[in-house]
């Protein structure tokens, strides 16, 4: 089935940005939230990002508007009847993502591709609750949305080699280079990240270097453009842990085992950049 149109679950920052790059596409987009406050909000930051670049000129206002015109916000998930491809953002949370799963298999017509933009949770477990197995896949985008230039899609087992190909292509037309990952805990990306922060953690708990200096010597020292500490209060702290728990509730491995530090901070509060504080302070 050829995409012409996109439907989004979820207008938070993962969502907001999954809507931004596919209607700057051409693509025709939906997104849905659970309120119009919510919506609205989600609707709110896509604008914001999009005049920040008619600021540094990186588009023209006219082409601003055109990309805002092609987006369409709903409360109702029945609005997604007529896309070829509806993306899951909702919050990481497998019960609610089955339950988005089952009724999108209601609402979305026979031909159409159910994705997941889960970092970490099993997308066969979700695509046992449609009828549609085979045409569930994984498109993980990283975070900025807009700015990062991978795209990780994630083959199910059931997931067929014409849903595979369809994912790939379009994540080709969004201008992200692909990757392609099997249905397992963390994927490649955050199963090969989470062991690098979660050390630096201990490190720092353990009091053996300063947070600054771990993440300069791993910027420096391997040529990374942040370093782990600074990189996991980008990710958010809660974001973070919840990655971490979910690879180790399926691995539970030494190495994917979150820091008590770890999870002190995101009781605390202290999230990294969304809140003003991580390892690092920041103005909010």
């Amino acid at each position: 089935m050829e995409i012409r149109k996109v439907g989004v679950v979820g207008c938070g920052v993962m969502g907001g940005g999954i809507v931004q790059v596919c209607a700057q596409s051409g693509y025709e987009v939906v997104v849905s939230e659970v309120s119009d406050e919510l919506l609205q909000q989600g609707i709110n930051r896509i604008k914001a990002s999009l005049d920040r670049s008619v600021q540094k000129e990186r588009i023209k206002p006219e082409v601003r508007d055109d990309i805002l015109k092609r987006i369409r916000g709903t409360t109702d998930t029945g609005d997604f009847g007529d896309c070829g491809l509806v993306i899951e953002a909702a919050v990481e949370n497998l019960d609610i993502k089955k339950k988005v799963f089952a009724g999108l298999d209601k609402v979305c017509q026979a031909g159409a591709i159910i994705a997941t933009n889960t970092s970490c949770l099993p997308i066969g477990e979700m695509a046992a609750e449609t009828g549609r197995p085979d045409k569930v896949l994984g498109l993980h985008f990283m975070n900025p949305v807009p700015v990062m230039k991978l795209l990780e899609v994630v083959r199910a087992e059931k997931t067929s080699p014409a849903t595979l190909e369809t994912g790939k292509e379009f994540g080709r037309s969004l201008g992200k280079t692909i990757v392609v990952a099997i249905d397992t805990p963390g994927f490649i990306v955050n199963r090969l990240m989470a062991p690098q922060i979660i050390e630096a953690i201990r490190m720092l708990a353990a009091g053996e270097a300063t947070a600054a200096d771990i993440d300069t010597a791993m910027s420096l020292g391997l040529n990374y453009p942040m370093g782990p500490l600074a990189l996991a209060d980008l990710i958010g702290l809660d974001t973070f842990l919840f990655i971490a728990d979910g690879i180790y509730a399926k691995l539970p491995e030494p190495q994917y085992r979150a820091p008590k530090l770890l999870r002190d901070m995101v009781s605390e509060g202290k999230l990294g950049r969304k809140t003003g504080r991580g390892f690092y302070e920041y103005n909010k």
